[in-house]
């Protein structure tokens, strides 16, 4: 008889051989600031929330341009990611988004969340390893900015997917990578997302548990998507006392 899926009343890190997180939602607020930076680059399509969460967000830069722009009957020639910040290719626009993106990061700063740093904290003295998964091209500035630069065995970025030509979430290459980069088996390791695109690929790689984090995309979308249980912070899965 097969065992049925963890709950949030039962799941236990410790239970593992290791955690793949994603990081913009997940580990860090980033987010919003990848909000703001898309909200000002496609200001002239009446750009919403929305829009970040059915076309955007979890996807590789271009990839997100493209798939918004696809939303409102736009094509562009795809240019060349050496294209400088601009508007008339998708890796121009692309290129113009992470500028808008550092920017903020810059002037503004990051904090992980309360609940993520409790859990790197317990996963660090129960001797769990970590790795960040990230679609963004910016997480390894972001992890310095957090104060998280080294807290992690293994980060897969984007600019590791594309050295790579990995395909980009829903596809699970960057999370399979990443348990082979700390060389744990996939079934027995976890899966941390706030993205559609992200509990999908945790779910096509067959990993051992995808959780889903509640940041916006709703609890049912990521059930829905693959998400083994969702919670709205990692908060809720810690031991009593143990959150910072």
């Amino acid at each position: 008889m097969a065992t049925p899926p963890p709950t949030p009343l039962d799941f236990r890190w410790t239970d593992y051989a290791g955690v793949l997180f994603d990081l913009d939602g997940v580990i860090t607020p980033t987010a919003k600031i990848h909000e703001h930076a898309w909200g000002e680059l496609f200001s002239a399509y009446d750009y919403t929330e929305a829009d970040y969460l059915a076309y955007i967000d979890g996807k590789p830069r271009y990839d997100g341009v493209r798939s918004f722009l696809e939303s409102r009957g736009v094509t562009l020639p795809e240019g060349d990611p050496g294209d400088a910040p601009g508007d008339d290719t998708v890796c121009a626009l692309g290129n113009r988004k992470n500028a808008l993106f550092n920017e903020i990061l810059d002037r503004d700063g990051i904090a992980p969340y309360p609940g993520s740093q409790s859990t790197l904290d317990l996963l660090a003295d129960a001797g769990v390893p970590s790795a960040i998964v990230s679609s963004s091209k910016n997480a390894k500035p972001v992890l310095t900015a957090a104060g998280l630069d080294g807290r992690f065995d293994v980060v897969i970025d984007g600019i590791v997917a594309a050295d790579l030509a990995l395909n980009g979430k829903p596809a699970p290459d960057s999370y399979l990578l990443g348990a082979e980069r700390l060389g744990i088996d996939p079934h027995r390791t976890v899966v941390v997302e706030d993205a559609v695109s992200g509990v999908a690929a945790g779910a096509n790689g067959s990993f051992a548990v995808t959780i889903g984090v509640d940041r916006g995309a709703g609890h049912d979308t990521l059930r829905e998507h693959g998400a083994t249980f969702v919670v709205d912070d990692l908060e809720e899965l810690l031991p009593s006392g143990r959150i910072a």
